[in-house]
């Protein structure tokens, strides 16, 4: 009995993972439509905490941040280590101009054990800062985010692109 469970699990996680690929594809394609009903497919076969983080980045493109930041907090009851979607989550405020919710959430993604890539939550704590006006802060959070950039490419044995001017999820 227990290894038809196991199995069963198996095809469901399966599932998941190629509709969750389907998905980031038409996501990537900007068909971001048919792109939410592949993430929700996924989600139905087994709920994980990336296809719920990835459903709320497709509600950005359309600017629904709310259902967004929801999805997100799903993925955070299923996997709290997982770092895109407290980032994300900031991300979203930061969007919805509540510049000063953001703060907790991109600390927490900085802890996060399991998130890639690490640099991205000081990225958007600078520009918060900038926005704030809190020089130092921010100066901290750029210095940091580069150094955390500089280490990966001299991992990866490359470069890392980031749009500078943009908030990054």
């Amino acid at each position: 009995m227990e290894d038809n469970v196991s199995a069963e699990i198996d095809l469901n996680l399966g599932r998941a993972v190629r509709l969750l690929q389907k998905a980031y594809e038409r996501q990537s394609a900007g068909d971001y439509e048919e792109a939410i009903l592949l993430y929700k497919a996924s989600i139905e076969a087994c709920p994980t905490a990336e296809a719920h983080t990835y459903l709320g980045w497709t509600y950005s493109f359309l600017k629904r941040y709310d259902e967004a930041i929801e999805q997100c907090k799903i993925a955070i009851t299923l996997d709290p280590e997982f770092g895109n979607p407290y980032n994300d989550i900031g991300s979203y405020l930061i969007h919805k101009g509540q510049i000063d919710k953001a703060i907790p959430w991109l600390e927490q993604a900085k802890k996060a054990r399991r998130y890639e890539p690490r640099h991205f939550p000081y990225l958007n704590l600078y520009r918060v800062y900038m926005k704030l006006g809190h020089l130092d802060k921010a100066q901290r959070e750029l210095q940091q985010a580069l150094f955390i950039q500089q280490s990966l490419e001299l991992q990866v044995g490359g470069s890392v692109d980031d749009d500078a001017n943009a908030t990054v999820n």
